[in-house]
């Protein structure tokens, strides 16, 4: 039985970004001379999950995902995925909001000595 399809659809390069990392997991398994049946049981899923995610489906878990890279030695790919250092957008505001100048506070009232 097919699942419904998602009530929203997904962004144009949602979709082409879910292929293409599928059809590089396929890949890179297939670099490695690995088979489906191999590569399923390391990451405990089935054949058809791995199947869906060589597809890109959107609809697999994001930890599916995450576990078959674990499974091809990738896994440091998906660390380096949202990292602040590459963030150029949220660098670039941050950087918008940093003062113009930066003055020494002044000091506070002195204790009354007796």
């Amino acid at each position: 039985m097919k699942r419904p399809r998602p009530r929203f659809p997904l962004p144009g390069p949602v979709v082409r970004a879910l292929r293409r990392l599928g059809a590089d997991l396929r890949d890179a398994r297939r670099r490695r001379r690995l088979p489906m049946s191999v590569v399923a049981d390391r990451a405990l899923i089935s054949r058809v999950t791995l199947h869906k995610i060589e597809r890109g489906n959107p609809g697999v878990s994001c930890g599916h995902y995450a576990t078959v890279l674990f499974v091809l030695g990738r896994l440091d790919g998906l660390e380096a995925l949202a990292t602040t250092e590459t963030d150029r957008v949220g660098l670039g505001l941050e950087e918008e909001r940093l003062p113009l100048r930066v003055r020494r506070s002044r000091p506070g009232p002195r204790p009354a000595t007796s």
